[in-house]
């Protein structure tokens, strides 16, 4: 079936969220508040959520694989998490100061964590990066920040380089300073080593997903990544992993000790906020106490702030009751990496070899070959497969099969998804014309 006839099935299922997109449109730049939102003709207007499901203004229900940018590892509204802030918000959900409920939360991920010796939070994964890659160059004394091809940390524009194909262009206008920022080839030691080396006089960091969420859903060599830490360790630089996406997604805690990784920083976001706004800078105690602002000089300091909703107690809240379930839910993790797995396989074989599908656990995406790829690796690779029809598949899951995608993103299967949702996904893959 033709896009066309897709975007005319679309049309007149979601005639009310046209109407309120067209109002959203004059108010808000592209009508939306964060880029990806947007899709053609216009994103559907969510009026409520529940378990796997999402509901439009117009009464459609789509069975969501996005999962709030894939941080609702128990899915929409999950009664033990909402239980929990009601409560605390019969208290109220801003004190701007001290609470206990930042203190219960930390000491959960401090257990979970390892490297978590000292911790501070603030709302937004891009604040975390932003503030962890400004610690390693405060403390080494270095300026130079090393990250991968295709690697997403956020909006800070300290690491706003080589973030989509063409990787040599630059991503903004307004961004300052990009040759403080190196960007070196994922999964390819040899080609980031000899980048790494050219630059090792001045190098204060490498930052690195440990799956590559963003640039393809695509999980690194345990040899690159030892690879990469003893050369920045030996070079008395950092090792930042950000596991903003992968921290208590596979497992409790994070995934760097499955492969007997040492970083410095680790940065978490999404599923430890338990779907309220987070992000967490946590580290070694000796760098991470170099953002310790007291008794010591400007000069001296790593100056590292939180803002106004910082460790807010709502957030606080609604992430220790997920991170307690998760613990005391012992069966979630086997279930959802084991449907993570299903997906994989099952879609593959819908595609019979005309597809590549990357992923780890929970987290699936599918890419559409062409020019002679055979396998996805890094994002140069992704860049070479057909993301036009990767969109038009994802969009007619949406208007056609009530299945949600955010169109050309990876999916994340939650606790509240069964194997009778993948099979529903899958058969419509198998009716998906290439």
């Amino acid at each position: 079936m033709l896009l066309s006839n897709y975007i005319s099935e679309y049309k007149k299922k979601t005639k009310t969220s046209a109407k309120i997109f067209a109002k959203s449109s004059k108010l808000h730049v592209n009508g939306v508040s964060h880029n990806i939102r947007f899709y053609e003709p216009y994103p559907f207007v969510v009026k409520s959520s529940k378990g796997t499901n999402l509901v439009d203004v117009d009464n459609n229900k789509f069975t969501d694989y996005w999962m709030g940018h894939w941080s609702l590892i128990f899915g929409h509204g999950k009664k033990n998490v909402k239980d929990a802030l009601q409560k605390q918000i019969e208290k109220s959900w801003m004190y701007g100061t001290v609470n206990e409920q930042t203190v219960r939360l930390s000491e959960m991920i401090s257990k979970a964590v390892p490297v978590a010796e000292k911790i501070r939070y603030v709302t937004s994964g891009t604040e975390a990066t932003m503030y962890a890659v400004r610690l390693a160059r405060s403390v080494t004394r270095k300026k130079i920040i090393a990250k991968i091809d295709g690697g997403w940390h956020g909006y800070t524009s300290d690491l706003l380089k080589s973030v989509n194909w063409p990787f040599n262009e630059s991503e903004s206008s307004g961004v300052v300073n990009e040759e403080k920022i190196v960007s070196i080839p994922y999964n390819d030691l040899e080609g980031s080593l000899k980048i790494l080396k050219k630059h090792s006089k001045d190098l204060a960091g490498v930052i690195i997903e440990p799956v590559l969420g963003g640039g393809g859903c695509i999980p690194a060599t345990p040899e690159y990544l030892k690879g990469i830490q003893e050369f920045v360790h030996k070079n008395n630089s950092l090792f930042i992993l950000d596991e903003i996406v992968t921290g208590f997604r596979f497992r409790y805690g994070c995934l760097y000790p499955t492969m007997k990784l040492n970083p410095d920083i680790v940065t978490l976001g999404k599923i430890v906020g338990g779907g309220m706004a987070i992000g967490v800078m946590c580290g070694k105690k000796e760098i991470m106490e170099q953002a310790d602002t007291t008794g010591k000089k400007k000069s001296e300091r790593s100056y590292v702030g939180g803002g106004t909703f910082s460790a807010n107690p709502a957030s606080m809240t609604s992430g220790h009751a997920t991170l307690s379930l998760l613990k005391s839910k012992k069966s979630t993790y086997s279930k959802i990496n084991s449907l993570g797995e299903f997906a994989r396989k099952e879609i593959g074989k819908a595609f019979d070899g005309k597809v590549a599908i990357t992923g780890k656990g929970s987290l699936f995406m599918t890419h559409f070959l062409k020019d002679g790829v055979e396998e996805i690796t890094n994002s140069s690779h992704v860049a070479m497969c057909d993301s036009q029809m990767l969109a038009k598949y994802h969009f007619k899951m949406i208007a056609h099969d009530g299945i949600f995608f955010l169109p050309g993103k990876l999916g994340a299967i939650s606790d509240a998804h069964t194997k009778e949702d993948i099979r529903k996904m899958v058969l419509a893959s198998s009716n998906f014309e290439i």
